[in-house]
């Protein structure tokens, strides 16, 4: 994503023009001290906390609606991100479904000494368009423009099949133990 940020067209509100590129975002931060685990490395809860307010951003910029976040897949910390870096997250979504939209996470490490750049983490995270009341609302198509685009566009479908399925394996898995739990108890 770091190198096609610079070609993300101005926001629109037209539904039919709602391009993957129109959807991108680019927060930087700063890691300061209150950021840092003892070790002076970035607090893993604190970079998925910006991730988080980065694809929002990008979701709300698809749907012009508030969102709420459905799940975050698969995190994995690559590199510790040390004191005094900067945490550059980059965010676009890469398909619309009916109420939901998936959003492509990537959050870089910055040296600002040294302009070394590393990948430190990727993740998808799934937001659904709400209305006031909280109301899953329908969200426009998105357009995807490029192959990479074009390609992730198709995977995400598959994508949404394992979210689905681990949604219900896990729901499964809950009923089964509250029973037990309450079987226990009595």
């Amino acid at each position: 994503m770091t190198n096609r940020f610079n070609d993300t067209p101005p926001i629109t509100t037209d539904s039919d023009k709602k391009t993957v590129a129109a959807t991108r975002v680019r927060m930087n931060e700063l890691v300061m001290p209150n950021d840092t685990n003892p070790l002076g490395n970035l607090m893993g809860g604190r970079l998925l906390q910006w991730m988080d307010i980065c694809s929002a951003i990008s979701a709300q910029r698809h749907c012009n609606r508030n969102v709420v976040t459905i799940s975050v897949d698969n995190v994995e910390f690559k590199s510790a991100i040390r004191l005094g870096e900067v945490v550059v997250i980059e965010a676009e979504v890469t398909r619309a479904f009916t109420s939901s939209m998936e959003v492509a996470m990537e959050a870089w490490a910055e040296n600002l000494r040294t302009g070394e750049r590393r990948l430190c983490t990727t993740s998808f995270y799934t937001f659904v368009s709400v209305d006031a009341d909280g109301r899953p609302v329908p969200v426009p198509q998105i357009i995807p423009e490029t192959d990479f685009e074009k390609e992730r566009y198709e995977h995400a479908k598959d994508r949404r099949e394992m979210r689905l399925k681990i949604s219900r394996q896990n729901e499964e898995a809950q009923k089964r133990h509250g029973t037990r739990r309450r079987e226990a108890g009595s």
